[in-house]
């Protein structure tokens, strides 16, 4: 069974295609210890069903993030749709 993560962070590149903005994705664990995993192992750990991940919107409400495909077929995470007209996932701060 998949645990759930909540992304609490993000590392962008300098590009602007969507499938190359998110470099990585990181959180803070039950124990106070941060976790930090590239694009590729997220994809591959929901693709796998090892994780799920979740940001919390602007009103605190849990945002599940999903595996998306640009139109050449490349990867990249964004947040299901809800109610804010934000980027849930790409607003998040830079991770350390």
């Amino acid at each position: 069974m998949a645990t759930s993560h909540e992304i609490k962070c993000i590392n962008k590149s300098d590009r602007y295609n969507i499938h190359e903005r998110i470099l990585s994705i990181g959180g803070i664990n039950n124990n106070g210890t941060h976790w930090k995993l590239s694009l590729a192992d997220a994809i591959k750990g929901i693709e796998n069903g090892e994780w799920t991940f979740y940001v919390n919107n602007i009103y605190g409400r849990k945002v599940n993030v999903i595996i998306a495909k640009t139109a050449l077929g490349n990867k990249y995470l964004k947040t299901e749709a809800d109610t804010t007209e934000r980027n849930n996932l790409l607003e998040l701060p830079e991770c350390k």
